[in-house]
């Protein structure tokens, strides 16, 4: 007879891929064990193994979550009636606020390529890819001229914006000097001012 699912089930597997995002940026993927996962998860090793059959399942787990996350976020924060800056804006805050507590959970992404299988990165890679569609199709309506064949420019911008946003975490401190929303507005604004000067 199969296993019922605990009514909490989802809480306490996001629990789990906390705790096992924050034991793999601390350690390493290669140091970290499931033993010491479970440890500090406060599981059996056994219950660990049933839901994650190996580390690199764990990974792509903590990794496909946290990018589902985002991914839903910026579908429902995506308004092409909006003002095209302000469009911008609200999707560059929308990453803003998802990096909010998640250091673990991007510094496992960023790093954790050589432990997934190529079926995996297929998973990963195609949520990235529609993550990046909103702020390319955004950056596309605001400069059509991005698109030129001549001088393609649309996804060195649309990176360019992506590495000011994803290596946040190396430096931004919440209660600083600047809020995320400034941050925000500066990214924004470093973006479309540095492309009247490039197209």
């Amino acid at each position: 007879m199969a296993r019922t699912r605990a009514s909490d089930f989802e809480e306490k597997q996001h629990g789990l891929l906390l705790t096992a995002a924050n034991v793999f940026a601390t350690q390493g993927m290669e140091k970290a064990s499931m033993a010491q996962i479970a440890q500090e998860a406060g599981v059996s090793k056994s219950l660990l193994y049933h839901y994650y059959p190996s580390k690199g399942a764990l990974i792509f787990a903590i990794i496909h979550s946290h990018l589902a996350i985002l991914d839903e976020a910026l579908e429902k924060a995506d308004d092409p009636a909006l003002p095209a800056k302000e469009r911008l804006q609200k999707l560059v805050m929308t990453v803003l606020d998802a990096y909010r507590g998640a250091d673990d959970q991007h510094k496992v992404q960023l790093n954790a390529g050589p432990a997934l299988s190529d079926e995996q990165k297929k998973e990963i890679v195609a949520i990235e890819r529609r993550i990046v569609s909103h702020f390319s199709n955004a950056l596309k309506d605001l400069h059509p001229e991005l698109t030129n064949p001549d001088r393609p420019l649309l996804m060195p911008v649309t990176m360019s914006l992506f590495g000011m946003m994803n290596w946040v975490y190396m430096w931004f401190k919440d209660g600083g000097p600047i809020t995320r929303e400034d941050y925000a507005n500066v990214a924004t604004t470093l973006i479309l001012e540095g492309v009247k000067a490039v197209r």
